[in-house]
């Protein structure tokens, strides 16, 4: 090893005593800090990792490393001094170790002083060091692979020329064996063998943070293959010096085939390895997660999985699919033999295409290519079914990938969140099969039914019938139950009271009333809850179908056993507000639809749209969705009421201002909701204003430029107050519904008081809050005047700090309508009441409706009031609805250059935690493109790229005084030695 170590050394110096290292550490960090800056435009591309900085390493060190290597060997042929280096009593392979070890540490000298720009990256944004930490390793490792391949070809040649094109053609065509120009020819099956052998694709799975035992191997493999073709060489430039050998020749030969051989067989026969590997990614991204394999280990049947893939592809979809092979392929394995996995190209096969595009709707997509020779369409597929059962869906390219635009014609296409995305997909067939096969396939502990229900005699029409019905679903459940159910139905009005007393402190029960004409009281409740030995447990109250009819009850009460499974697709009930005409009356006015959040919730639940009207959420819901209420009138605000007293989640998504985008400018007019007076009830106020926060997001936003009395309109991308930038401690780390979130922008929000007195006994959450250096403004005027107001191109109000922005409240709530009619119930007119209060004549019972078709035109309503919740209610607050919408949604994906999905994803997140199912929290939000930069100005940017080209030529500054240095040092150590040999002799 000291013979080696002595090599390096000497082989550094010459480095830094010629201009060769400074010329290469100059030019590497020059290119790095351009391409970083300047190519991928780092600021403007607003993604908080360093990818940018190692994506062009491959093609990078294939110059630097052949220039680097051209004289280590050649030279010395070349001047006559290899012959005086193989006469040394050092064996040949410590000396080409000892020049490679010496090129390898310049270039890891140089790799070292870009360590400024991950730290810079660090400090502007929330960066995964995993990535950063792999892409240093595959550097280096890539590194070597490129100077052992110089080392050989200068080993083979005396003149240096030759040596640099020949070592950068050999490194080149290493490169493109695996990369997608060669691999997209030939389709994935031939593609996966050629990136078995292609430095770029290894390169690639390195840097995103996942260390790979084969791709290790791989580069260390490349290494040891042509360092020994070069110590072979060597040797027969010796034999044909001084020796004349055959049979030491022919040994020398035998043994360098043997390890060339042995290192290429290893390296085939670990690429059947899959598991040795370590995912170095914050949030282990590219390892199966626990919830994907709770979700695997539910499966009772064979999960079928099969990916369509066209072997001809659009170019940049072709790399996307060795990852997603290896992510089902993991899955294949997880579900210990319950997931079968299948690859196909439909375009090979006739029957399989008929089949995709017949019982699957997967067809394919026409894609524009181009090529060096001219542009054409490809017809491909790029499709992943999954199948469970009789339940099945599909996901298309659109459904799998994220894309970041560069530029007019440079697009960055990478997966979206690809275990996300599988495992949503596997939840959802899996609880749709669930849920359409056996009710209580998934109860795991004995349910047992309540019905607090008045005597048949005292029951008006129709619902002595209704309770016959109820019986008799009542005895079809128990039976096919197995001894899971059991129900008992009790009346309240019997014996000294203490039922219904009992009844209405649980659950806030009071009698119910046909109509204020007739106000005899009774009781029709029904509550199911876990078995006697559970009776601590909250009970879920059952709501009465709205149809009064046996279907009705079946519905209503299947959705409350389904609320105790945990297997089984939950319904929402989701209300939005009806798109208003545009002012031409053509259609929907901008800004007010929603339809991408409806497709989003409907990837994974069972929605059910409804307008409230009837004044009774749909009785199959699990959770109510109120998104852009606006005039709500006192059915709709008691449909709203009494789904919160019977225990459920209501999420509201509301604001006091109506935000207009429609004619190119923004404006915006205060309305109200309909539920200030409830909300304020329950101890929270929707404040009539609007949030401002000079931490804030830059959007397009249409401004108005003066010239001289003429305004012209211009789209300027600005800091915007109106869209406060959340994340940090602006998001509740304690809650999972913020807690993976990372960054949210929620654009025109009303803050949100809450009052603690009100709220006293229950668990808040406040879920989203301002910067501190937030303010209010009542203004409807949503146009920036920089004019007057400076750089932000708003005042600044009086009442700055923190805003709550969107708030979770878990506990007991009191009904506003408690001790009040119900709003459901006809109200007499004052003719009606007077007849009430008067005998009828034989004349007006002669005017009554007898027959059947007549009762049929006014149908019965049965309505009570629930005055209390139950502690497990909850109210989840969001003061903004027009960050839902497509809208809003459009100009943030404009802004960033990629599909930004927070609000969805907020949205979803809540939820999962209100349903109690939330496996998937923990992967919704890791997309690629979910890291966001900290909102800085221009200055700012100009600031932190200036800083990096500083510390870059000081780093090169200070490696240059430490060689001045360590010079100097031996310059000494040799005179003393020199000096105490004088002395000597």
């Amino acid at each position: 090893m000291s013979d080696i170590t002595r090599v390096a050394r000497r082989e550094l110096a010459a480095f830094f005593g010629s201009p060769v290292a400074w010329l290469f550490i100059g030019t590497f960090l020059a290119v790095c800090l351009f391409v970083f800056f300047w190519v991928d435009a780092f600021f403007a591309r607003n993604i908080a990792d360093a990818r940018p900085l190692f994506e062009w390493m491959p093609i990078l060190l294939i110059f630097l490393c052949a220039a680097l290597t051209m004289r280590l060997w050649s030279e010395e042929r070349r001047a006559g001094t290899l012959e005086s280096l193989l006469t040394l009593p050092v064996a040949a392979y410590r000396l080409v170790l000892g020049k490679f070890l010496a090129a390898w540490a310049l270039v890891a000298i140089a790799l070292a002083l870009t360590l400024p720009v991950p730290v810079t990256v660090a400090l502007l944004g929330p960066l995964d060091w995993g990535p950063v930490i792999g892409a240093y390793l595959a550097t280096l490792l890539l590194a070597a692979a490129y100077l052992s391949i110089g080392l050989f070809v200068s080993s083979r040649t005396d003149n240096p020329i030759v040596a640099l094109i020949g070592s950068t053609l050999l490194c080149a065509v290493i490169y493109l064996i695996g990369s997608p120009a060669l691999t997209g020819l030939i389709g994935h099956g031939g593609g996966e063998i050629l990136r078995l052998f292609g430095s770029g694709a290894r390169f690639e799975s390195i840097t995103r943070g996942v260390i790979d035992l084969r791709d290790l191997y791989y580069y260390l493999s490349l290494v040891g293959v042509f360092l020994a073709l070069t110590v072979y060489s060597l040797e027969r430039l010796r034999w044909a010096e001084h020796e004349s050998n055959p049979r030491h020749h022919r040994r020398w030969t035998l043994v360098t085939a043997l390890t060339v051989a042995n290192l290429i067989a290893v390296h085939l026969w670990l690429s059947h390895v899959s598991g040795a590997r370590a995912d170095l990614t914050e949030g282990r991204l590219y390892t199966l997660s626990e919830a994907t394999r709770a979700y695997l280990g539910q499966l009772q049947e064979p999960l079928l999985i099969r990916g369509y893939f066209s072997a001809q592809t659009h170019p940049l979809l072709a790399p996307l699919v060795p990852p997603l092979r290896d992510l089902l392929e993991e899955m294949q394995i997880a579900g210990q033999g319950r997931v079968r996995v299948e690859f196909v190209d439909p375009q090979e096969s006739p029957d399989l295409e008929r089949e995709a595009g017949e019982q699957y709707g997967i067809r394919p997509v026409a894609f524009q290519t181009e090529t060096k020779y001219q542009a054409a369409v490809v017809n491909s597929y790029f499709d992943i079914l999954v199948k469970y059962g009789d339940q099945f869906e599909k996901l298309g390219f659109q459904d799998l990938i994220d894309v970041k635009v560069r530029g007019e014609s440079n697009l960055d296409v990478r997966l979206r969140n690809p275990e996300y995305d599988l495992t949503r997909t596997i939840k959802k067939v899996l609880y749709g099969y669930q849920g359409g096969g056996d009710l209580f396939a998934q109860i795991t502990r004995p349910l047992h039914f309540r019905g607090f229900i008045s005597d048949a005699a005292v029951l008006p029409e129709p619902l002595p019938g209704l309770r016959a019905d109820l019986e008799s679903v009542l005895g079809d459940l128990a039976a096919r139950s197995g001894g899971r159910f059991s129900f008992e139905i009790q009346d309240p009005a019997t014996g000294d009271g203490a039922l219904a007393k009992t009844i209405k402190e649980q659950f806030g029960f009071e009698p119910l009333v046909v109509d204020l004409l007739n106000p005899t009281p009774f009781y029709f409740y029904m509550a199911l809850q876990p078995g006697e030995q559970d009776s601590g447990v909250q009970a879920v109250p059952i709501p009465l179908p709205e149809s009064l009819d046996r279907a009705g009850l079946s519905r209503a009460i299947e959705a409350g056993i389904k609320r105790f499974a945990p297997g089984v697709l939950r319904t929402l009930a989701l209300y939005t507000p009806s798109p208003a005409p545009d002012q031409f009356g053509m259609g929907p006015a901008p800004g007010g639809d929603y339809s991408l959040l409806q497709q989003s919730l409907r990837e994974g639940f069972s929605v059910h749209e409804t307008d409230l009207t009837s004044g009774q959420v749909p009785e199959d819901a699990d959770l109510l969705l109120v998104v852009g209420p606006e005039e709500l009138d006192e059915k709709q605000q008691f449909a709203i009421d009494q789904f919160l007293m019977q225990g459920g989640t209501v999420i509201l998504a509301a604001s006091r201002f109506q935000v207009d985008l429609g004619g190119g400018s923004i404006s915006a007019r205060k309305t109200n909701t309909g539920l200030e007076d409830w909300l304020a009830h329950q101890g929270l106020t929707l404040g009539p204003k609007l949030v401002l926060d000079p931490q804030n997001t830059p959007f397009p936003i249409p401004v108005q430029r003066d010239l001289g009395g003429f305004s012209v309109q211009e789209i300027q991308t600005l800091d915007y107050p109106y869209f406060p930038d959340i994340r940090g401690d602006g998001l509740a780390e304690d809650s999972g519904i913020t807690a993976s979130l990372g960054q949210i922008t929620v654009n025109w929000s009303s803050p949100i008081a809450i009052d603690a007195a009100q709220n006293a006994g229950r668990q808040i959450v406040k879920l989203i809050q301002s910067s501190p250096k937030a303010w209010t403004s009542a203004s409807e005027n949503m146009q920036p005047d920089f004019d007057q107001h400076g750089s932000l191109g708003f005042a600044h109000g009086d009442d700055q700090g923190r805003k709550v922005l969107a708030v979770a409240i878990e506990g007991r709530f009191q009904s506003p309508f408690a001790g009040r009619p119900s709003p459901l119930l006809a109200r007499p007119t004052e003719s009606e009441a007077d007849a009430a209060e008067t005998p009828d004549s034989p004349d007006d019972q002669k005017d009554e409706p007898e027959t059947p078709e007549e009762k049929e035109k006014t149908p019965a309503v049965v309505s009570g009031v629930v005055e209390s919740s139950p502690a497990s209610a909850r109210l989840i607050l969001i003061g903004s609805s027009s960050f839902l919408t497509d809208t809003a949604i459009s100009l943030a994906t404009q802004a960033t250059q990629t599909r930004y999905l927070k609000p969805v994803e907020l949205v979803q997140n809540a939820v999962d935690w209100s349903l109690e199912d939330r496996g998937l929290l923990s992967l919704r939000g890791r997309g690629q493109f979910s890291r966001l930069l900290e909102p800085i100005g221009q200055q700012g940017r100009l600031f932190w790229e200036s800083l990096n080209y500083l510390l870059a030529l000081s780093g090169l500054a200070l490696v240059y005084w430490l060689y001045r240095r360590a010079r100097a040092r031996r310059e000494r150590s040799y005179a003393a030695i020199l000096g105490t040999g004088d002395k000597t002799s």
